[in-house]
């Protein structure tokens, strides 16, 4: 009985000594063609491997609208989203049902509106999208809220053109093979759809008129001018759009110390963020409020205010 009783004790005692196991965690990204995807993945790497309780992946979405419904439904660790698309959850408009419980971890790197067409095309400014088909993003990305978005401010309404709904590797190959007159794709410069795009089809990217990006901006804060350089792509002439920063965001009622960590070890492993990834060069202490509107996490204010008053 005493042999018995004294094994059960030692079972009992080895059971609470085992180290408490990883929760599995996804982090909502966007297709595999873009930089969501790869930016998530790296992050979802870094967390795995230093902190203990976080077992995480990056998970394939329709990107934005997704990844912030799904974070505010604890169905996600964290997601990123378009600043433009954070701010209407924010505020609970379209296409949000209601006001989303979801705050900024902190801000990742700018989105570029790229409006892409055949270099030989008619079409020189937004104004010439209508009555062509065009394809504005997949449903559910921040692509397609911004597309729409920018199109309407510029007086270019969905029922002008015939739009099509399709994700950024379905974007290039439509226009590779001619099924659509134009695409839009809201995302890092040299994403890799665009690239890969440009080295087998001559192509163009509209640049937006000073008139143009005045009413952008007039209309919408969030965003702001980009200058694209020449040779951005390949042998595509240098472009003027609209961009808007891309944030991550999480739960507002995420475990404070989870977001904390989250922060912290996001930044003190960033050499390895920006050797995967060129945009995270953008991911930076001074940038991470870059988003007015949308608070950021208290776990990762507090990280913040740490590093400021060092």
């Amino acid at each position: 009985m005493k042999s018995f009783l004294h094994k059960t004790l030692l079972i009992a005692a080895a059971v609470l000594t085992l180290p408490a196991m990883a929760e599995n965690y996804s982090v909502g990204t966007g297709s595999q063609s873009g930089t969501y995807y790869p930016f998530g993945g790296i992050l979802a790497k870094i967390w795995s491997e230093n902190i203990p309780e976080v077992n995480a992946r990056a998970e394939v979405t329709a990107a934005s609208v997704e990844n912030i419904i799904k974070v505010s439904s604890n169905k996600q660790l964290a997601g990123i989203a378009m600043g433009n698309v954070a701010l209407k959850a924010h505020q609970g408009e379209k296409p949000f049902p209601r006001e989303m419980p979801a705050s900024v971890l902190f801000a990742l790197y700018p989105n570029v509106v790229q409006i892409i067409v055949p270099a030989k095309s008619d079409i020189k400014r937004v104004a010439d999208l209508k009555g062509k088909k065009v394809s504005l993003g997949a449903p559910g990305s921040g692509t397609r809220v911004s597309a729409v978005n920018i199109l309407s401010i510029l007086g270019v309404e969905e029922s002008d053109i015939e739009a099509q709904s399709l994700n950024y590797t379905a974007t290039t190959d439509a226009l590779a093979n001619g099924q659509i007159d134009a695409g839009v794709i809201v995302g890092s410069l040299g994403v890799g759809a665009i690239t890969e795009l440009a080295l087998t089809r001559d192509i163009r990217i509209l640049s937006f008129s000073a008139d143009e990006m005045a009413k952008v901006r007039a209309a919408a804060p969030a965003y702001m001018d980009f200058d694209a350089a020449e040779g951005a792509y390949n042998k595509v002439a240098a472009f003027k759009a609209p961009a808007v920063w891309n944030v991550l965001m999480v739960n507002k009622d995420l475990d404070e110390n989870l977001a904390y960590q989250m922060t912290k070890t996001a930044f003190e492993h960033m050499d390895e963020l920006r050797q995967a990834i060129s945009d995270a060069r953008y991911t930076t202490l001074e940038n991470m409020e870059k988003l007015e509107g949308v608070p950021l996490h208290p776990g990762a204010l507090r990280y913040l205010n740490e590093q400021r008053a060092k």
